[in-house]
């Protein structure tokens, strides 16, 4: 394995890719179907034009004006309602045609895109969704296909005809209306804001959207349900969640927001912004590499000449200020780059591409000047600033004022200007803000009165999600588990491969080579949009509120959440990255508009030319940036990843040469270091430096020398209890429906009480006087009883205050 790895590490190239909230429109579309699902599209196009021949008598779906296209969906609209299941069938079949682009009446991939935009628009402005959503409701309740399926030895395609169509239909919608071009026109613009408020709304049955695919999850998972197509049922999700709550771009411009609404400083830069201006470094080395480069010495390979270089670690390849400025030290790097740690020959750049003679110095005025400094400016917390000067003062003075931080009597005028420097970099997130609020709302509840709310997409999905968000975490882990490429294939675990497997199995080698390729495409899209959408609910939730996510993470920590992505990037990653498991002429839309050609097995082993798969890609960085999120400042999960071993793990994955991928490695590299031991640091100096050039500083941070205070005994327990503490009490505080029920108001005015108006129910009248005389006047009354007991005496005197006529109702209203 560590040959492979040494191989693929020299020939790993810069890799062009660009993160975003997804991939390409097309790229995503196709992604939906599987290549089993192929002899469909003909389907769909026969039960369209069988329906549409008698409706237009001989005319074309393009030709048509837009009033007539209407006049035909609200038929097929009608339609929709009939009883009879087959019936109902084809006409979805029908409809998904026309959101697949009617591609028989198309010529190009373009025109098929186009005619699928122009149709969605009209369906949704039909109401097509809202029936849709009725019908898809009927079809997760259907508790006779859920049994039938829980019975089957084997599930296939065919189990989930009518979810999938259904789940087509509705995936296309929400991403053709979610992604916005320059061409709209006015009206679809009005129709996306119009559909993004109503899938974020609770407008189905109280709930938002994403609450009913999140059940057909959990359902799936439970096993009560194993004919859902849980990767259409998946990217569905991740989609609606992308659109009602808002990408990466729209997250960082609502965090800008509500930095202004809290008065705090502009965030130091955009982050975006950063991370794609970085570039990719060169991996550090492996042990098989190093010796491989002794023995080459050994054998008079080396040479004074400059080699041909990659990217070395330095971010900016600037040369190092303080080396004298020797023109001996020109001569022997012209080109002013510097090979990273001095006297350590990058062991990827040994392709021993000699060039020429180095040509004569150019003259200052041409060399290329990189921009100097750091890629992100460093921060620092109020609680460094408190611990810098708490030492300061022991040291100086000899005792504290706890966390005065504005106090500098009596200290060194260089502790004076370093406390200067912190607090020009000190940075206060809209977390540190939210937590102060929320412990002064639980210290003062009636003082500073119920909190107001706003009622944004996440905070609706919270609320939805909240009385069972830990089946939803645990379900997306379990799918993620069996999706990985890892994984081992167990009896037990849940099948995910329902909705890609045909009724009949494969009876040719290139049938087999097809359906493989199928399915590992269909797990990687599994992981995909998995790893996507939890990084989506973390982030929303953080800004959100801070505890909202919290309690998020804690449930993916509980169900092993950190081993199981260590367990994901424990493979050969640069084999996972460059898999090709795609076959292009099968893809949508190119399969519906270009003739079909003969396929073989060379043509199904060559893929596509793409140096990399962007999917996974995409999920790598998208589990690398949860893993950040959930250890951040977090000295108990910092341990897990050191008692996992995650460091060689995560190493591996550097040889990567992509730098956002990097940085995230890199990040988590960072935060355990102190941990790992001086001879760990020692041997790994290449990649120390790394992190020196791409992470973040903090300013006070020792974390390369290990004598930082938070080094202290691993107490996961206690740590995790005592957020568990606080998420509880602020979910009570707000989500809680008796909530403030000992603060509540009581009313102990016996004039007042009595002279409330009670609504008693109309029979109460005509048997009022049989009551009072079976209840209160028969009674006798037991005086030495009511004497031992002060409520029974505050009922004596009201009776004795009305002549006995009080009733048995006044008598509950003064009780309470």
């Amino acid at each position: 394995m560590q040959a492979e790895d040494m191989e693929s590490s020299m020939e790993s190239p810069n890799l062009e890719f660009e993160y975003g909230d997804s991939d390409t429109i097309t790229a995503e579309l196709s992604e939906l179907y599987s290549y089993t699902e192929e002899p469909e599209f003909a389907l769909n196009r026969d039960y369209f034009e069988e329906d549409f021949r008698s409706h237009a008598r001989g005319r074309r779906w393009t030709t048509l004006m837009v009033d007539e296209q209407r006049t035909y969906v609200m038929r097929l609209l009608d339609a929709l309602e009939v009883t009879d299941q087959d019936k109902r069938l084809k006409v979805a079949r029908a409809i998904l045609y026309l959101a697949q682009g009617v591609f028989d009446e198309c010529d190009t991939e373009v025109d098929v895109l186009h005619w699928s935009r122009h149709n969605i628009f009209l369906l949704y402005d039909m109401g097509i969704f809202t029936a849709l959503l009725e019908l898809l409701s009927m079809e997760i309740d259907n508790s006779q296909a859920c049994s039938s399926a829980v019975r089957k030895p084997a599930i296939s395609l065919a189990d989930s005809t009518e979810l999938r169509v259904l789940l087509s239909i509705m995936y296309l919608m929400v991403e053709t209306i979610r992604v916005q071009t320059e061409d709209d026109r006015p009206e679809w613009r009005a129709a996306r804001e119009a559909f993004k408020n109503e899938l974020g709304s609770p407008l189905y049955n109280g709930e938002p959207f994403a609450l009913l695919l999140f059940t057909m999850v959990t359902k799936f998972c439970s096993m009560n349900a194993p004919h859902f197509p849980m990767k259409k049922v998946l990217l569905l999700l991740w989609k609606t969640v992308l659109f009602t709550l808002g990408g990466f771009e729209e997250l960082q411009q609502m965090k800008v927001r509500a930095r202004e609404r809290l008065s705090l400083p502009p965030l130091p830069e955009d982050s975006i912004k950063v991370v794609r201006a970085m570039r990719a470094a060169s991996p550090p080395a492996s042990a098989m590499e190093l010796i491989e480069q002794q023995q080459q010495q050994k054998r008079g390979r080396r040479s004074r000449r400059p080699l041909v270089k990659q990217d070395s670690l330095d971010t900016y390849n600037e040369r190092d200020p303080f080396k004298n400025d020797d023109p001996r030290d020109e001569e022997e790097d012209p080109e002013d780059t510097d090979s990273g740690i001095e006297g350590e020959v990058d062991p990827l750049d040994r392709d021993v591409i000699i060039q020429p003679p180095p040509p004569p110095l150019r003259p200052s005025t041409e060399r290329v000047n990189f921009p100097k400094g750091l890629p992100w400016a460093p921060k620092v917390r109020e609680k460094d600033i408190e611990h810098f000067l708490e030492t300061s003062r022991n040291k100086f003075i000899g005792f504290t004022l706890g966390n005065d931080t504005e106090t500098l009597v009596g200290l060194p005028r260089p502790i004076h200007e370093s406390v200067k420097t912190l607090k020009q970099h000190k940075y206060v997130s809209v977390s540190e803000i939210q937590i102060k609020k929320e412990e002064e709302l639980l210290q003062c509840p009636l003082s500073l009165g119920e909190e107001e709310v706003e009622e944004t997409p996440a905070e609706i999905l919270y609320v939805g999600m909240l009385p069972n968000l830990s089946q939803y975490v645990i379900a997306l882990l379990k799918l993620l588990l069996a999706a990985a490429p890892t994984s081992k294939a167990k009896t037990d675990s849940i099948n995910i491969l329902a909705d890609v497997l045909p009724e009949e199995m494969p009876i040719t080698v290139l049938q087999s080579m097809k359906l493989g390729i199928d399915v590992n495409r269909h797990k990687e899209i599994i992981v995909k949009a998995i790893s996507a959408l939890l990084l989506l609910l973390l982030k929303h939730l953080k800004l959100n509120h801070i505890y909202q996510f919290e309690i998020v993470s804690q449930h993916l920590v509980f169900a092993n959440c950190i081993p199981l992505i260590l367990k994901f990037f424990n493979q050969n990653i640069m084999s996972y990255i460059s898999a090709k498991n795609s076959i292009c002429v099968l893809d949508f839309p190119h399969c519906v508009v270009h003739e079909m050609p003969e396929l073989t097995a060379e043509s199904l082993e060559a893929g596509d030319n793409n140096q990399f798969c962007w999917r996974n890609l995409f999920s790598c960085i998208n589990l690398l940036r949860i893993l950040n999120k959930l250890t951040k400042w977090k000295h108990s999960r910092t341990m897990m990843l050191v008692v996992f071993k995650s460091a060689p793990i995560l190493k591996r994955a550097l040889k990567v040469k992509q730098a956002m991928m990097q940085l995230y490695v890199l990040k988590l590299l960072k935060i355990q270091t102190k941990y790992l031991g001086r001879q760990w640091r020692k041997s790994n100096m290449k990649t120390m430096s790394a992190i020196y050039q791409k992470v973040r500083h903090r300013l006070n941070d020792d974390w390369a020398y290990g004598n930082d205070i938070d080094a202290r005994p691993w107490d996961f327990q206690a740590e995790e209890c005592a957020l568990r503490e606080s998420i509880e009490k602020f979910n009570s505080r707000r989500y809680d429906m008796n909530k403030n029920g000992d603060f509540a108001p009581v009313d102990n005015c016996l004039q007042s009480v009595l002279g409330q108006r009670v609504e008693l129910p109309e029979d109460f009248h005509y048997s009022y006087e049989m009551w009072l005389e079976r209840e209160v006047f028969s009674q006798p009354i037991q005086w030495e009883g009511l004497l031992q007991n002060p409520l029974k005496v505050k009922e004596a005197t009201v009776l004795s205050h009305t002549s006995g006529h009080a009733t048995k109702g006044e008598i509950k209203i003064l009780k309470g």
